[in-house]
């Protein structure tokens, strides 16, 4: 019997630890088909102190993900001293603790646990939703669930940056953030209850796995795109995987007793980099039918059970935002931050200022947020929640803005004036465009997202962010890891 693994993001990557470790598979008989030359998928972090680091976003994690620290209770961590990947994070969440001291920022003020502002009606509205049949809310949006007041919100803007939520987005998904982290709530203006990883996601997890992984013998096929997957008449089994011509490769002929994984859809493709100096700017129509999406369609058409992808994909005015990196030679920003907002780096978490055009947000994180990062090197991340919009000193679409533009725009609402020039003295801010980052969210009816073992299938599952979980959250690594233990077990 043979595993083949189709994308190599963290739910194909967790899927190949369960095979081996819980359902005891040859490791030499699972093979990962990737067309990236990289593992990951969305979980990366990658770079140099010379030319820049580059993390295109990261997760948040809760005491709670359950299948995620079960995942990683036998991978071991990058570093010393010797431990599990799930340890780490445990231990380093007891070393940094995150309570935030400035959650918001109004009118270049900080502000330590702001008040939600939320009034009668929003009160009443959230309750109403978090007992709502997730059924009645097909295709609706949020703001189609919510009065205009509570948009202007401090909850809703905490809310929205720290989970990425639009109003354009779908209210059920809503829905299940509100009951999924409710148990956070208490500290929610203060992000307490948030646990991190020691470094970027890709050195905490992937790597670790990755690893763990290789010396087990398992087969990495990496720059190998999948072009098609054929079924059978009855959509039962999965007959052939084809590849993409220029890999050279012919198609495998899948017997009935192999075993067939398939992630579905991506977050991060066709995203696109910018640099200091340059924005990065849309190239041409970037509907999301080319990759991980191509795919999904050219599947989805052999049967109605596996899910309609046009559902999430294609909307990008919806689905879009732009992350940056920035890379300092030295600590003198971090100094600074550190007493604006009265947080040791790692400690605060996002940063939102209320008042930007573009819902801009920065993290700075603990350091070295890279394995094998110098000691005078330091890194941090942003976002803007929307991208289209312009910007307050910056009079353009944040998509439209260099490295060097989003510096400015930073400056501005942390009221630096003359010192901003001494504080970013050779950073490297490198902004980073994603067309489908939320696509998870969009708002969906029944059947968009398949099961993740279709009824009748045989020997074939599908993965990744979107398959159906009842009841569990999108845009977690929890939820990818749900959907490899389903599959694994299930099959």
């Amino acid at each position: 019997m043979k595993i083949y693994l189709v994308g190599g993001g963290i739910s194909n990557l967790a899927c190949a630890v369960l095979l081996i470790r819980d359902a005891g598979f040859d490791p030499n008989c699972i093979h990962l088909f990737e067309s990236l030359d990289v593992t990951g998928g969305s979980l990366d972090g990658a770079g140099n102190p010379s030319d820049g680091y580059v993390i295109r976003g990261g997760r948040m994690f809760e005491q709670h993900f359950g299948c995620t620290f079960d995942l990683l209770r036998d991978i071991p961590a990058l570093g010393d001293p010797p431990r599990s990947a799930s340890e780490d994070i445990l231990a380093f969440t007891s070393e940094i603790i995150t309570a935030s001291n400035a959650r918001l920022v109004s009118h270049g003020e900080p502000q330590k646990a702001p008040r939600y502002e939320l009034g009668l009606h929003d009160k009443w509205d959230l309750l109403r939703l978090s007992q709502a049949d997730e059924d009645a809310l097909e295709g609706k949006q949020i703001e189609d669930y919510f009065r205009p007041h509570f948009f202007t919100t401090a909850f809703w803007i905490m809310w929205s940056t720290m989970f990425a939520f639009k109003p354009c987005h779908g209210v059920a998904e809503m829905r299940r953030y509100m009951r999924r982290f409710m148990h956070l709530l208490p500290g929610f203006n203060q992000l307490k209850g948030i646990h991190r990883t020691r470094f970027n996601q890709y050195d905490a997890i992937v790597r670790p796995v990755e690893n763990w992984l290789r010396e087990q013998g398992v087969q990495f096929h990496l720059n190998c795109p999948v072009s098609n997957i054929a079924f059978n008449s009855a959509n039962q089994y999965v007959e052939t995987i084809s590849f993409d011509a220029s890999t050279g490769r012919s198609p495998i002929e899948v017997m009935p007793d192999d075993r067939v994984f398939v992630t579905l859809g991506s977050m991060t493709e066709d995203s696109v980099l910018g640099s200091m100096h340059a924005s990065p700017a849309m190239r041409g129509a970037r509907t999301s039918h080319s990759g991980a999406w191509s795919l999904w369609a050219s599947i989805a058409e052999q049967s109605p059970r596996f899910g309609r992808p046009e559902a999430f994909a294609g909307d990008i005015e919806k689905t879009q935002w732009t992350s940056f990196t920035v890379t300092m030679p030295h600590g003198d920003f971090f100094e600074y931050m550190q007493r604006f907002t009265r947080n040791v780096a790692g400690s605060g978490g996002l940063v939102t200022f209320r008042h930007s055009g573009w819902i801009l947000s920065v993290v700075l994180p603990h350091q070295p947020h890279f394995v094998g990062q110098p000691d005078h090197v330091h890194v941090f991340w942003g976002y803007g929640l929307h991208p289209e919009q312009s910007g307050d000193k910056v009079r353009k679409p944040l998509l439209d803005c260099s490295g060097a533009e989003i510096l400015q725009e930073l400056a501005h609402h942390l009221r630096l004036g003359d010192r901003a020039e001494q504080l970013f003295r050779g950073a490297n801010c490198i902004p980073c465009l994603m067309p489908n980052i939320t696509t998870q969210f969009m708002p969906r009816h029944k059947g968009d997202r398949p099961d993740v073992i279709p009824p009748g299938a045989k020997n074939f599952a599908f993965t990744g962010q979107y398959v159906e979980l009842p009841e569990d959250t999108v845009f977690t690594v929890e939820y990818s890891v749900r959907s490899a233990q389903h599959a694994v077990y299930g099959l």
